[in-house]
């Protein structure tokens, strides 16, 4: 029987270390998604976009090993955007916070799959009310970051401020390069299940190259 596939072993976009930053291109990923707004919270629109991502990553799991493709379910991710950036560093209003959160799947699993899996948890669901209330909006769809600045967090979320700050305003200018795409976090612990000082979160940034003259 293959190996278990662990991607945050094996694809080297997960590598990074404690406040120190790495310049990576990003290939791009197949991803289950839910899109939302609005502050993270235990009833929060993400908290419900959660509770949809994980049974359906369970579903394509098993289905993958199945046929031989096993892996771990990779950690759970979010892309993080507002109107004004500074939403992130400056006060952290997050209120103003538009997202999509993700989890990470393997190229093999087909959108046929997807869809088994979507009815498959349906299904199982004993009735009508426990059916996951974001199931309807997830989807499947590819990410292309390319280009990407990241760096690996200590600690709680909330002070996530300055370190992001040092990479925006001072580590991707000093480069030659400026930001292009959503901030994007991969949280390795489980905030339920883990003190916040003891949290480790992938921090990036999509870039471009500023163009010379």
């Amino acid at each position: 029987m293959p190996a278990k596939i662990d991607f945050k072993k094996t694809l080297d976009a997960y590598q990074a270390r404690h406040n120190e930053f790495r310049i990576v291109d990003v290939e791009p990923q197949q991803y289950l998604m839910v899109d939302g707004h609005g502050a993270p919270g235990e009833d929060s629109a993400y908290s419900a976009a959660i509770a949809a991502l994980y049974p359906v990553a369970y579903t394509l799991k098993f289905a993958s090993k199945a046929l031989d493709r096993d892996y771990v379910v990779p950690p759970l991710e979010a892309l993080w955007w507002a109107e004004d950036m500074d939403a992130f560093t400056t006060g952290r209003d997050k209120s103003q916070w538009d997202w999509t959160a993700m989890i990470l799947t393997p190229e093999w699993i087909t959108e046929q799959m997807f869809q088994d899996a979507v009815a498959a948890v349906i299904a199982k669901s004993k009735t009508p009310e426990s059916v996951p209330v974001s199931l309807a909006k997830v989807r499947l769809n590819t990410l292309d970051e390319g280009l990407c600045v990241q760096t690996l967090h200590f600690g709680p979320y909330d002070d996530e401020a300055e370190i992001l700050a040092q990479m925006h305003t001072e580590f991707i200018p000093e480069q030659g390069l400026r930001m292009t795409g959503k901030h994007h976090e991969i949280y390795f612990n489980d905030f339920r299940k883990v003190e916040a000082s003891k949290l480790r979160t992938l921090l990036r940034q999509p870039v471009e190259r500023v163009a010379e003259g």
